[in-house]
Order: C-alpha cells, then structure tokens, then sequence
C-alpha cells in the first residue's frame, strides 16, 4: 500500500506505474482516492475548528453564569449544541471516507522499481545469469513419479483417495530424501548468519491483509471455518505478521531469519495442477528467509537473498538460473522479485525452485511494523523474503539432475550426512527401463 500523501503529490506517477503493470482498470481508483482524501482533509479541519469552538465557548458559558447572565449563557449553550451536532454528523462521515480510501489503496499497486523490465505476464520474464552447466545424459530421464516410484518412494493413488488430488505420501528413500534436504537447508542458513524459527502455521485475517494482496489471497490461502484463521501458504506471512504494531530498535536492524514450515495452497488459477506428479500441489514444506531492514539496506539484501538460493542448489550440483519479473508478472505489493530455477534433464529446461521479493515499505505500512532511528524519528520498515527450497518439487530436480544410467540416484557429498552416511541410493527397478512385470 502507497502512502497517500505520495499518491495526493504524484498522481501521475502512480497512473503510470498502473500502466506499466498492464492493469489498465485501476487508473480510476488513483482519482477516486483524491477526490475522497480532500473530503476527508476538509472534514477533519472543520471537525478540528468545531471542537476548538467548542471548548472555547463552553468556557464562556462558564463565565457568563458566574457572572449571573443566565439568559446570555443559555444563547451561548444553544450554539454549542450546533456544534456538537455538526460534530456528531462529521465524526460519523470521517471513518467511512477513510474506509473508501483504504479500499482502493489496497488493491493500487506498489511503485516497482526501474529496473523491472516491462510486460503483460510471465512469459516477458527475462532470464539474468546462468550457474551451472545444464547436463542432457544419454538415457531419457523418466517422468519424476516414475523415478520415486522406482524406490517405493511416492504414492500418489492412495494420497488421492485420502485427500484427492493434489496430495502424496512419500515413503522410505525417498521421505528421507526430503527430510534430509529440509534439514540441511536449515544448516545451510543458519551458517549464513539467520536464525532458525518454527512459526505458527495459521494466521488471522488482519495479518493476511497486511502481507498479500486479495488475488493472492483469493488464488492460495485455505480459511478455517468459523474461525478468524487461514493456513499460511509460506512462512513469510506469519514471519513478517510476528512483527505487526511493533517500533523496532534500529541497532536490532536487520532482522535476518529463516523458517521451517508445512505450507498450504488452493492453487487457484489458470495452470490449476498437474494430474500426476508432486509439482503443483495443495501441501508442501518450506525453508523460508526474510529480512526486515532498513529501507536504503533492501536493495543490498535482495541480492543477497537470492544468491543464497542459487549457491545452495548449486551445492547440490544443480544447474540454475534467475529469472527476472516483469511488471505484469509482479504481485501488487513487490517492488522487484526474481525466480529461481533449476535445470530438468527430462524437459530440456529450466523450472521454478523459489522466489526472491522486495516488497520495499508495502507490508510494513499494512502491518505498522516501524523502526526508531538513533535519532529517535520513526520510520518505516522494508521486508523481504526468499525461498531456500521447497521439497518436494525440489526433488523433482534433484533426482533428474543426480539419476544414474542404472537407474540408481547419488548424494551430493553436503546431504550425506543427512542421510546417515548414504551416498547412493539404489532402486527396487531401473526406471529408465521402466518396471518389469
């Protein structure tokens, strides 16, 4: 959400900004939110006279019966009841010009920044760097069902009977597999100087409002019913929410923490899911990171984040790339974001791992989540947020990229530890064979 008084002096940078986000049908809102910030303006300056009238002639009412002109006095006390009720009247009208304010605010987007490149959706996505050299081997990767299925590791029938469509059991290997990847990511940022936090996993609707717009939250959060509660879909969102109403200590600055978490997601939307496979689905787990900073230290820590993402595939030995967001492809509240993507073998092409946002001052002034300087002002926060991995889609890469030609699948030498020592796994049949009756 923008500050008003950025919206009341830049009108027409916030329509452009509108049309750079090829979201053409809220350029009236910009209007609409002057037009009721000037009423609400007027309103609370003659509310603000009124009031001063008021004490003020109250005062000589007192006077005035003290000096026994009861008859002058009770003239002065018929006006004061003019006022209080012209008072009553603009103190009724002031909340609901507010009220029509915020509702178009929160859904005006966030000012991205320039060096977001212009488009209408995703495929304007532009790719910045490679790390890695993508490997095709000489066999043709099985579908990633197939390999998991090849160790007892996946069974997506009886999740599907349980829970329908979207869900999985993961078994033996290959639960452990993920296990060990979650684990090892929590290592991996704590030794990046984060500290480890195990959130709530649902979150009430005021924390919502502040951390998603509508569509998003309309598109992924499950809400609990008859309950002010909705599952998180990442950590991110009870993360920045621990920091609602707070005024932090600028020498506590930056805040840098990662998180474990179940997420949870409807996955409305035009892809909908995939009918087989662990890609898409409405439950997975997550190691999350935000930052909450100071705003001239968020640009820096953007590139920070993402990196740590790229560097901890590239662990794994797994080829990946950034992809960077284009305006149309940005969630309304970001500032600039980038997706990570790993190499698949089986596809010839790169997938989305994570994602890395700046959201510069927009959930902070949702959330009221501010910092006091040294110098004892206090200003708004910025946040961010990234992901580390988010299995099982993750092992999606990893068993492609680490699949043998005898259809056995090895451990990077960082997840061996994590897997009691294990450095390959060895399967029931060879997928790439395919299962023998």
């Amino acid at each position: 959400m923008l500050d008003i008084k950025f919206v009341r002096e830049n009108p027409e940078l916030v329509k452009e900004n509108i049309k750079k986000k090829f979201q053409d049908e809220k350029l009236p809102l910009v209007d609409e939110v002057i037009k009721y910030d000037a009423e609400a303006r007027k309103c609370q300056q003659e509310a603000d006279d009124l009031r001063a009238k008021k004490n003020a002639t109250s005062k000589q009412i007192g006077a005035l019966m003290a000096q026994g002109k009861k008859e002058e006095a009770e003239q002065v006390k018929a006006e004061v009841s003019q006022y209080s009720d012209r008072l009553k009247e603009l103190e009724e009208l002031q909340p609901k010009l507010n009220e029509e304010i915020t509702k178009r605010m929160m859904v005006i987007p966030n000012i991205i920044d320039p060096s977001v490149p212009i488009g209408p959706d995703d495929t304007h996505n532009v790719e910045n760097e490679r790390f890695g050299e993508p490997v095709v081997p000489a066999f043709d990767v099985p579908y990633h069902t197939d390999i998991m299925e090849s160790f007892g590791g996946v069974d997506m029938d009886a999740a599907g009977r349980v829970a329908g469509n979207g869900f999985y059991y993961l078994v033996g290997d290959i639960a452990r597999l993920h296990s060990a990847v979650l684990s090892y990511a929590r290592d991996f940022m704590i030794n990046r100087g984060f500290t480890y936090v195990i959130p709530p996993y649902m979150i009430r609707s005021k924390v919502v409002d502040g951390v998603m717009s509508f569509a998003e939250m309309d598109a992924m959060m499950y809400k609990i019913e008859g309950e002010d509660l909705y599952l998180i879909g990442t950590s991110e969102h009870s993360m920045i929410g621990r920091f609602i109403d707070q005024i932090l200590p600028a020498d506590t600055m930056p805040l840098t923490l990662t998180s474990y978490s179940p997420c949870f997601r409807k996955e409305k939307g035009s892809h909908g899911l995939e009918e087989r496979g662990v890609y898409r689905i409405h439950q997975f787990e997550k190691q999350e990171m935000i930052v909450v900073c100071e705003p001239e230290e968020a640009m820096d820590w953007y590139e920070k984040l993402w990196k740590n993402t790229v560097d901890f595939f590239r662990s794994m030995d797994i080829p990946v790339r950034t992809l960077e967001c284009c305006s149309g492809d940005l969630a309304d509240l970001k500032v600039k974001s980038c997706d990570v993507e790993a190499w698949s073998p089986r596809q010839k092409k790169y997938f989305e791992v994570g994602s890395c946002s700046n959201l510069g001052d927009a959930q902070a002034r949702r959330l009221k989540i501010r910092i006091k300087g040294k110098d004892g002002k206090i200003h708004l926060a910025n946040t961010l947020n990234n992901t580390c991995v988010a299995p099982p889609r993750m092992l999606i890469a990893f068993l492609e990229n680490h699949l043998q030609a005898d259809g056995s699948v090895t451990i990077p030498e960082v997840l061996q530890p994590y897997m009691g020592g294990t450095k390959i796994l060895t399967p029931k049949w060879n997928s790439i064979e395919g299962k023998k009756n």
